[in-house]
C-alpha cells in the first residue's frame, strides 16, 4: 500500500452506515429422486416395481412376485428398519454408560480465549442509540485502543519513549506530536513529506533513512514516522528486513500515540486528541503481525482484538480484516451476523468486498427495536 494510501487513512473520517437492501425471497423446489428397475436378458426387456415398506397393505407385487415374497419382505423391512439413526442412539447408550471425554475425566473446560497480549481489563463496550451514545462509545474504544498500546508497551522490549508531565492537560491535548521532540511541528511534518516525497519516486533508501531519524526515540520521536519505518523494516524497503524490529517501532508509536490519547480523553476530549490517527495505524499494523506472525508469534486472538479496536476507530481495511475473522473463526467463535454487520460498514464507508452480495440477506440485518 502507497505511504499517501495509508496517510488517507489516518485521515479519513467514517459517518452514517450504508443503505440495506431486502432479500428477495426464494423458494427452493425439493424433488425425490425416481429411479425405474428393470430386468433384461438377450431378448427381452421388463419393468420391475420394487416393493414398499410404508405399510403391509400397500404392499404391491411385481410381475414375478411369488407367494414366498412375504418373507423376503419381511427380511427386507428388519434391515430397513436399522436405520444410522437407530443404531446411533443405541451406540450413544452404550457409550454413555462407559465411555466419558478425556476433558470430563480431568475436569477441564473449554473457557474463553486468553493472550498474553491482550490485557484483561478491556472495558465491556455495549451498543448505543443516538448520536451521543456513539459519541460514548467512541470514546470506550478509544481507551480500548490506549489500554491495548500501553499495555504491549509494557510487555515488549521498545526503544525508550521519553514523555514529559504537562501541567495543563487541556494544552498538551491539543498539542500534535509528543513533547520529547526537538524539532518544530512544521519541520518535522516537512521532513515526512519529503521521506514520502522519496519513497514514491523510488528512492527508497534515503527515504527510509529520513524516516529513521524521524523516528529515533532520542531525536524526533514522530509516532506517524514509527509507524511508517516499521513498515519498511517489515517489508525491506531501502533497507534489511528485521521483522522483530519493526513490531518494536509499530510498538512504540502505538505507545507514543497512546500516551498523548490517554492525556486527551482526561481533559474531556470524546473524540481523542491529535494522535489518534497514529493511534490506529499502529494498532492496525501490530493486528496484521500478530495475525501472520511477523517478528512475533502468532496470536490469532490478539490480531482479532487489535483489528475490532482499529475498526471500531474507523479503519475501513480493519473492518473488512475483523469481519473475516468473524466468517472464518479465526481467533473468535464464527458469527456470520457479525461479519456482515462489519462488511456492511466496510463497504458503506467505500471499501467493498467483490463476491459479498450475501451480506444483505435480510436475515442479517440489525434486529428491530
Amino acid at each position: 500500500m502507497p505511504f499517501r494510501d495509508i496517510l488517507k487513512k489516518k485521515d479519513k473520517v467514517q459517518e452514517g452506515n450504508a443503505p440495506i437492501a431486502p432479500e428477495p425471497q426464494r423458494n427452493w423446489a425439493e424433488e425425490a429422486p425416481v429411479f425405474t428397475f428393470l430386468r433384461t436378458d438377450t431378448h427381452t426387456q421388463e419393468v420391475i416395481s420394487p416393493p414398499s415398506f410404508s405399510s403391509a397393505d400397500s404392499y404391491k407385487k411385481g410381475p414375478f412376485s411369488t407367494d414366498n415374497d412375504e418373507s423376503s419382505k419381511s427380511r427386507l423391512s428388519v434391515r430397513h428398519s436399522r436405520s444410522p439413526s437407530a443404531s446411533s442412539q443405541s451406540s450413544d447408550k452404550s457409550k454413555t454408560k462407559t465411555t466419558k471425554r478425556l476433558s470430563q475425566r480431568l475436569g477441564l473446560r473449554r473457557g474463553d480465549p486468553t493472550s498474553p497480549n491482550v490485557p484483561d481489563d478491556l472495558p465491556d463496550i455495549a451498543p448505543a442509540e443516538g448520536e451521543e451514545g456513539e459519541r460514548a462509545r467512541e470514546s470506550l474504544w478509544e481507551k480500548r485502543a490506549t489500554i491495548l498500546a500501553l499495555k504491549n508497551g509494557q510487555e515488549r522490549s521498545r526503544p525508550v519513549t521519553p514523555v514529559g508531565t504537562m501541567a495543563d492537560v487541556e494544552a498538551f491535548a491539543n498539542m500534535s506530536r509528543s513533547p520529547s521532540r526537538k524539532a518544530s511541528p512544521g519541520v518535522a511534518d516537512g521532513n515526512i513529506q519529503e521521506a514520502i516525497r522519496l519513497h514514491e519516486a523510488g528512492d527508497l533508501v534515503n527515504s527510509t533513512k529520513l524516516f529513521r531519524q524521524l523516528a529515533d526515540p532520542n531525536g524526533e520521536n514522530d509516532p506517524l514516522s514509527q509507524v511508517l519505518y516499521g513498515l519498511a523494516l517489515r517489508h525491506g524497503w531501502g533497507c534489511t528486513p528485521n521483522a522483530t524490529e519493526a513490531v518494536t517501532y509499530l510498538t512504540a508509536a502505538a505507545s507514543n500515540a497512546a500516551s498523548i490519547e490517554e492525556l486527551a480523553l482526561k481533559a474531556g476530549m470524546k473524540k481523542g486528541g491529535a494522535a489518534k490517527g497514529e493511534l490506529v495505524l499502529a494498532i492496525f499494523e501490530l493486528a496484521n503481525c500478530f495475525r501472520h506472525g511477523w517478528g512475533v508469534m502468532v496470536d490469532k486472538y490478539a490480531a482479532k482484538q487489535y483489528y475490532e479496536t482499529a475498526a471500531n476507530l474507523g479503519d475501513t481495511d480493519a473492518m473488512n480484516e475483523v469481519a473475516w475473522c468473524y466468517l472464518e473463526g479465526f481467533g473468535c467463535k464464527k458469527d456470520k451476523y457479525a461479519a456482515a454487520r462489519y462488511y456492511r460498514r466496510a463497504e458503506a464507508a467505500g471499501s467493498k468486498t467483490l463476491g459479498n452480495t450475501w451480506i444483505w440477506k435480510e436475515k442479517y440485518d440489525e434486529p428491530k427495536k
